[in-house]
């Protein structure tokens, strides 16, 4: 089965709202074994909804339409389905009741307008709405098979997953096999290098597929493979995650789709270790990173963002003589990272002290390149290290993969750490 998902609203077009439903339908639809080869964004104009309503229907076994079928008069996306399937439109009456006893509720008169929000197409099957006002409905027609639901997300996905997610199987789907998937996490190398490094398993493909894909400092691999059941489709996956792990042991961090500092916080907060942090160019963006994730209380006791020269001797107690003068190192410098990551550490007594500073851009700073950055990490008992970065990019650009390539140091020096003892594994 093939499906195309259509999501209609002039505001998608505009870009004053980001299209996060396709990826939600696709996901979900995915996994119950359809694939999705179009999604279509049209905006409120009847014409170009109905020429793409024709167009999905050709090419589609399933179409979903997301959004327009709320009160208004630009909502369109149930008068132009009923256009397309030669059908006429109808009052659901338990849609038209749960509207009729909202606005009785708040003792607010109804609108003549709310009451195209009980609307559904004749021979169709209303998907009832828990989180709102607007019907939803799903229609068998000839060779296609049509899911109608709202815009809002909080509606449309608890919607498409009890109302929608059934009438599809029930319906639609026969012997279709679910895709089953494992996203794998790697950090410290480039999408490039990496695909270089599986190019023999990616060209020779059959199944499972593989797909890497990279975002702002990491990147994903997908592994996809369909199978009459998970035991089998998890034979295949983990086959596969054993051949691309071997080969890239140092970078992946992750058999699922998570965040680098989402295992960092459990691996410190699992072994009783604590962190803090001292942060620059990055402006408290590492410290957000972690304390994003829950369970970071634990871990993390705190840090300090000594933006200025000012601050990073009054605070963290750097040298003068390191930061100013004719013969200092200046600020963006080995020695300065490395000082920042041990004073933070002492002065929170935590375990490990991290530390970034460096040129951010757009201008240069103390007659340093942009993109020139240092980060150092400081263990309780072990040797502090510093890592010279020379990163490419715009200012945030910059600012995101000095976080990121902190973040990949530390993991890698947390699995090379022996929980009991806290010293190397190479040492023990």
């Amino acid at each position: 089965m093939k499906a195309e998902i259509i999501a209609v609203g002039t505001e998608l077009l505009l870009g004053q709202i980001v299209n996060t439903n396709a990826q939600y339908l696709s996901q979900e639809l995915a996994a119950m074994g359809i694939d999705v080869y179009y999604q279509t964004v049209v905006g409120d104009n009847a014409s170009r909804l109905q020429g793409a309503i024709e167009l999905a229907s050709q090419r589609a076994d399933i179409l979903i339409l997301t959004g327009g079928i709320g009160p208004t008069q630009d909502d369109l996306t149930k008068d132009a389905l009923a256009a397309h399937v030669g059908r006429s439109l109808h009052i659901d009456r338990l849609a038209m009741d749960q509207i009729e006893r909202f606005f009785a509720g708040r003792g607010i008169n109804m609108t003549e307008n709310n009451r195209r929000q009980a609307l559904v197409i004749d021979g169709s099957t209303p998907l009832p709405n828990e989180t709102g006002l607007a019907v939803g409905l799903a229609l068998a027609q000839e060779d296609n098979f049509y899911i109608v639901l709202p815009g809002p997300p909080k509606e449309m996905k608890p919607m498409f997953d009890q109302q929608a997610k059934p009438w599809l199987l029930q319906h639609a789907l026969t012997d279709e096999m679910p895709i089953y998937s494992k996203m794998l996490k790697f950090a410290g190398i480039g999408e490039s290098l990496l695909e270089d490094r599986l190019l023999d398993l990616i060209d020779g493909q059959t199944d499972p597929t593989i797909a890497p894909y990279a975002k702002e400092g990491e990147v994903t691999v997908r592994i996809s493979t369909k199978a009459p059941t998970e035991q089998e489709a998890m034979e295949k996956l983990n086959a596969m995650q054993g051949q691309i792990q071997s080969r890239l042991a140092d970078h992946m961090y992750a058999s699922m789709d998570v965040p680098i500092e989402r295992i960092i916080v459990d691996m410190m907060a699992d072994r009783g270790i604590t962190l803090s942090a001292a942060e620059s160019c990055t402006g408290g963006m590492l410290m957000e990173s972690i304390t994003s994730i829950p369970g970071s209380a634990t871990m993390f006791v705190g840090g300090i963002v000594c933006y200025s020269n000012e601050m990073k001797e009054k605070l963290l107690h750097v040298p003068h003589a390191l930061l100013e003068g004719d013969d200092a190192p200046g600020a963006v410098s080995a020695e300065v990272a490395e000082v920042l990551a041990e004073n933070v550490r002492m002065i929170t007594d935590s375990d490990f002290g991290l530390s970034v500073t460096g040129v951010a851009g757009p201008g240069y700073s103390e007659r340093k390149p942009v993109g020139l950055v240092y980060v150092g990490i400081a263990q309780r008992g072990q040797k502090t290290e510093v890592f010279e970065l020379k990163l490419n990019g715009n200012r945030e650009t910059i600012r995101v993969r000095s976080v990121k390539t902190l973040l990949y140091r530390l993991w890698q020096r947390l699995v090379s750490t022996d929980p009991a003892t806290g010293e190397s594994k190479d040492q023990v």
